[in-house]
């Protein structure tokens, strides 16, 4: 076995649950399944669920769920329960009380099960787009859903739109001297002890592999290669899909944070590493619901 099969995937990539895409034309369907008494709601606020207990998520009845909110069908269980999503803003008053609170997916979800954790990255982005998207890019017009909260049509100029997602690279960058040291940088936007793996959006005309190339130039000023895949992650923040990859430094020296959005940037050893992965350290790291971590942790560990 090599050290790419052992890779393990990263905690919101897993597909946890029954989309049931072959359901959403169906019409009417979600105001027939939200009068079914089996149906589970998974209530969004903005980009937090409620918990029924630490790393479980609190699935309430229709009836019990806010009937002003954005409706969707997430998909079905395991048992066949259709599962359903009702999505308030961020800015509207709490929906209801939770048991053990309300959670942002970036705080929990690598906490929760595989097919919890796949259900809230579904919803979360889902719901964002329900919410921040109700009328038409092209005439202004306020659409209409269709396909079960997964489409909007424009009842103006007929067009019809579906959730966007935007993909964008993540790189940790290995030395081309030493292997057991990692690049990382500080965002202006953290604080000074706080690192993570460089990133940005793929643009127009560009592959992949070039995107990685490039970022990682503008954050740090290293040129990289060697550059090996890694596996994909959604991250709705707001309607990103995070591809992972590992690449390898050409000239260590070269490192030099961009200074307007990376402030710093420094080799880590694998020891520091491993220490700020324990919490025994003043580094922070990416919470664990974050491909970054993964790819992080993976390198310490040795499957990178």
């Amino acid at each position: 076995m090599t050290s790419s099969d052992r890779l393990p995937v990263p905690p919101l990539s897993v597909a946890g649950f029954d989309r049931a895409g072959d359901e959403r034309a169906v019409a009417g369907l979600v105001d027939d399944l939200r009068a079914d008494p089996r149906t589970r709601v998974l209530v969004i606020w903005g980009d937090r669920a409620p918990l029924s207990a630490p790393g479980a998520l609190e699935w309430s009845s229709a009836a019990d769920a806010p009937a002003a909110a954005e409706w969707a069908l997430l998909g079905r269980s395991a048992d066949g329960a259709a599962l359903l999503i009702a999505v308030v803003a961020a800015d509207a008053p709490e929906p209801a009380p939770a048991p053990a609170g309300w959670a942002a997916l970036r705080t929990v979800g690598g906490d929760l099960a595989a097919d919890e954790a796949s259900a809230l990255v579904t919803a979360v982005a889902l719901g964002r787009w329900l919410i921040d998207a109700p009328f038409c890019p092209e005439c202004g017009t306020r659409t209409d859903l269709g396909d079960a909260g997964w489409s909007r049509r424009c009842p103006h100029c007929a067009r019809q739109h579906f959730p966007r997602t935007d993909p964008a690279v993540i790189v940790a960058v290995t030395s081309a001297a030493d292997p057991d040291l990692l690049l990382l940088g500080s965002n202006a936007l953290w604080g000074a002890d706080r690192y993570s793996c460089f990133a940005g959006f793929v643009e127009a005309g560009e592959s992949l592999e070039a995107a990685v190339v490039r970022e990682v130039g503008e954050e740090s000023g290293v040129a990289v290669g060697d550059v090996r895949y890694r596996g994909s992650q959604a991250w709705p923040y707001p309607r990103s899909l995070m591809l992972g990859f590992h690449a390898t430094a050409i000239d260590d020296g070269a490192a030099q944070a961009d200074g307007e959005e990376i402030v710093a940037v420094r080799w880590f050893t694998r020891d520091e590493i491993g220490a700020a992965l324990d919490g025994r350290s003043d580094i922070t790291l990416p919470g664990a619901a974050s491909i970054a971590r993964r790819l992080i942790a993976d390198w310490w560990g040795g499957v990178a």
